[in-house]
């Protein structure tokens, strides 16, 4: 019953991070591996070409040609854990509303945790373009464009690039004809955490931005997140010092990549 109890714990606070993380697996980031994420260290596959497509000859057949797939490792080296004292309980008699209310809670800081170390990573690995015009009004389409031209001439696919803007930015979007407005776009874009779309990106808000980035161009193809819970949430009672008291206890780990820096474009302003 503990064990189904922690699983159960533990699969909640992962259903409200895919709600409220703006960094997404599989829309911002892709969490394909290879391996054990508890031993702290997996293989993620990246692939820089497609497959090769030959001319075909009856009398000759086709000679093998091999793949362009390689791994590499990520370390998960993030270490984040909850542990918050719920007072005047036992473990086994703690309301399911106390329990909802500090599993949201830790999956609210968890959240905040995951978005800004996976942006600072995006930040840090990905390629600052040339123009540090702070985007204005009658630039702005023009600055997105910009990422656009370059990702498709480092050979980013079309399919599922993404945009991260700054508040600001988001602003100044919201008064350009071009962007397509939230309530314009496909379901499946919206269920994505999107806010609207521009020049074949999606588009999504984050805060937590540093102060000069004004955008972040890329593509889940080489943004790597993997994630595990190292020991499952659950409600554990206290001893020792702490009389009829329990804690909501949980501990993730998780590691983030960029495998290709030139695939994911930082927008800085001066």
């Amino acid at each position: 019953m503990a064990h189904e109890l922690q699983e159960r714990y533990s699969g909640l606070i992962d259903e409200k991070l895919r709600a409220t993380l703006v960094t997404k697996d599989n829309y911002i980031f892709n969490n394909r591996y290879e391996g054990n994420p508890k031993s702290g260290k997996v293989k993620i596959p990246v692939r820089d070409t497609e497959v090769a497509v030959r001319d075909y000859s009856k009398a000759n057949g086709l000679s093998l040609q091999s793949g362009s797939t390689t791994y590499l490792d990520l370390d998960l080296n993030k270490d984040k854990a909850v542990n918050e004292i719920i007072d005047g309980f036992d473990a086994a008699a703690v309301p399911d509303g106390i329990i909802a209310e500090r599993l949201d809670s830790a999956a609210y800081g968890l959240s905040a945790d995951i978005d800004a170390e996976s942006i600072k990573c995006l930040e840090d690995s990905g390629t600052a373009v040339s123009d540090t015009t702070a985007v204005t009004g009658s630039s702005a389409y023009a600055a997105v464009v910009a990422l656009r031209t370059a990702q498709s001439k480092a050979h980013v696919p079309k399919e599922g690039r993404w945009l991260i803007v700054s508040p600001e930015v988001y602003g100044t979007l919201l008064l350009d004809d071009h962007f397509i407005r939230e309530g314009d776009l496909s379901q499946e874009m919206k269920n994505s955490g999107a806010i609207g779309a521009i020049a074949g990106y999606a588009v999504y808000e984050s805060e937590r931005l540093s102060e000069d980035v004004e955008m972040i161009a890329g593509h889940p193809n080489w943004c790597h997140r993997v994630e595990e819970w190292e020991v499952p949430v659950a409600i554990k009672q206290l001893t020792n010092t702490y009389i009829g008291a329990s804690a909501v206890q949980g501990r993730k780990i998780y590691g983030v990549k960029v495998s290709k820096p030139e695939t994911v474009l930082i927008k800085r302003s001066a």
